[in-house]
């Protein structure tokens, strides 16, 4: 059997998840066989039966897990086991964003390893079962590129899930893998996500895009093997001036700017 004819499968985690499924649908609407994973066994069943309606040419498999679970983690990869991948997207996550002061143990270690150990652990994976060719997309954040007062643990796994992609990134260069690390600002997702972006004004709804966006921009970023894009041209703008801001003054700047802001789902 030719390399060409082996089915390839697209591994994306945070399936169940406004992000996630949109990279789903796009992926399924390029004709690419999906593996989904997310934490609701109900909204992953649900999902992979709107795609058999709509793709009925695509291949779809689904395993429930929490990722940030190690033993859970295990039991996904056996079902995933003889599958050969060609795509990963790591958008599974924790989007909590709040005062250090505020966590507690458990909702400490959920998100690290949510953001950070799960989608680290899933490339490991992919890597070993990859195809010929394979594009790995792990989904971070502008808020990981510098540390951020009242968003310290957010910030810094996003930044820990950057650097590591990034070294990824060359570690595999000109051997048939491509990595990119994907920086959105913020992103109209659920509800109360919607309603957060509204309230932190003019510039926070100029500077959100839509789930589609990113996803259209971070397939195009990664098929030119970027190591990492920066989505939407006002973010990379502000990014890009912040660069020669002195330290102190950005971390004044994040600590009054976010000051009393959370975010909190999970």
């Amino acid at each position: 059997m030719s390399a060409s004819d082996i089915k390839k499968y697209a591994f994306i985690t945070g399936a169940t998840g406004v992000i996630g499924g949109e990279f789903a649908r796009a992926f399924a609407e390029r004709g690419e066989n999906l593996f989904l994973t997310g934490r609701d066994v109900r909204k992953l069943h649900d999902l992979k039966a709107d795609f058999s309606e709509r793709y009925p040419s695509v291949d779809i498999k689904f395993c429930a897990a929490d990722l940030a679970d190690g033993e859970s983690r295990k039991k996904l990869y056996k079902e995933a086991e003889g599958l050969i991948f060609s795509t990963l997207v790591n958008a599974a996550g924790a989007d909590i964003q709040k005062p250090f002061s505020e966590y507690d143990e458990e909702k400490l270690t959920f998100q690290i390893r949510a953001c950070f150990e799960s989608a680290v652990s899933v490339c490991n994976f992919v890597i070993a079962n990859r195809a010929e060719k394979l594009q790995i997309i792990n989904v971070s954040s502008i808020c990981g590129l510098q540390p951020m007062p009242n968003f310290a643990v957010y910030a810094a796994s996003k930044g820990a899930l950057t650097q590591f992609s990034v070294a990824l990134w060359r570690e595999y260069k000109g051997k048939g893998v491509n990595v990119t690390a994907v920086l959105p600002g913020s992103v109209y997702t659920r509800p109360d996500v919607v309603e957060y972006i509204r309230s932190m004004g003019f510039w926070a709804r100029r500077a959100a895009k839509s789930p589609r966006y990113v996803v259209e921009k971070s397939i195009k970023a990664v098929r030119k093997n970027k190591k990492t894009k920066i989505i939407g041209a006002l973010n990379a703008t502000v990014c890009f001036f912040m660069k020669f801001l002195p330290a102190s003054v950005k971390l004044a700047v994040i600590e009054r700017r976010w000051r009393g802001s959370v975010k909190d789902a999970f």
